[in-house]
């Protein structure tokens, strides 16, 4: 019987080649998956494809291995289908090169991001709930066009008019692109994810299906707490306090490091 080191004595340049991609395909995958629901799903298809290979292979049992053979190809279809939410995020990240090009670019101040940390801080004291969408580079204009058009320059005495209690344009998200408000109100798509906190209502959905299904970043302030939350990557980061959210915000939108002391989410 040929052990490992039989194999790897075997090894050559080409060999090893293929090994690390195919270990880097699935590490991207997993990386990809990471922190959503096709986690389970794919938990619920390698139990499912252990069962059937005990019961088709290790056991006679020819009519249930026919019937697998029938169903198989099926299955192999419906995966895209499943899978059709964190497929796509794969190709737009294969499409986005804006984010490799910030890497080289030197950072500086943007001033829209200092106008939300400031006005989060404010109506979270207030509690006056808020969803501020930042655009990077999946573009968000089917989003942009579900709201009152403004394209006006951010700051924090506009957004806390815009999400005060007693404005038509509280409810619903802004959108934030190239430092400009570009519109008000918009509808943004809900996730389906479970949230476990029944504190956390439409506008934590809203943010979360947002950066479920683009690569933008929304902060939330709760109506009913006064927490901030930051939403990425279909995951929320809470109860932020603002030097917490400055650290957040820089890091994602200016690719600056987290200062030291800050809490990994």
């Amino acid at each position: 019987m040929e052990t490992a080191v039989d194999y790897l004595s075997r090894l050559d340049l080409v060999g090893a080649l293929d090994i690390l991609l195919v270990t880097a395909v699935i590490y991207s995958v997993f990386i990809l998956i990471r922190g959503t629901r096709a986690v389970q799903v794919l938990r619920g298809f390698i139990g499912l494809a252990l069962i059937v290979a005990l019961l088709a292979d290790v056991i006679e049992l020819p009519a249930f291995r026919w019937l697998v053979s029938r169903i198989l190809p099926t299955l192999l279809l419906s995966i895209p289908i499943i899978f059709q939410p964190e497929l796509r995020r794969a190709l737009e990240q294969l499409g986005r090169t804006g984010s490799i090009l910030r890497l080289f670019r030197r950072s500086r101040e943007n001033p829209a991001i200092k106008a939300v940390k400031d006005a989060s801080h404010h109506l979270s004291q207030r509690r006056h709930g808020a969803l501020i969408v930042f655009e990077r580079d999946t573009g968000l204009q089917e989003y942009i066009d579900t709201g009152v058009v403004l394209n006006a320059e951010v700051s924090p005495e506009l957004l806390m008019t815009i999400f005060n209690k007693h404005t038509e344009l509280h409810d619903g998200a802004i959108i934030i692109r190239n430092g400009n408000i570009m519109a008000a109100a918009c509808v943004m798509p809900l996730s389906t994810s479970s949230l476990t906190d029944r504190k956390m209502g439409l506008r934590h959905r809203a943010g979360l299906g947002i950066s479920e299904v683009s690569d933008a970043i929304a902060v939330i302030v709760s109506e009913e707490t006064g927490q901030i939350s930051i939403a990425d990557n279909g995951r929320i980061i809470r109860r932020l306090d603002p030097s917490r959210l400055d650290a957040i915000l820089d890091k994602y939108l200016q690719n600056r490091p987290i200062r030291q002391g800050g809490q990994t989410t």
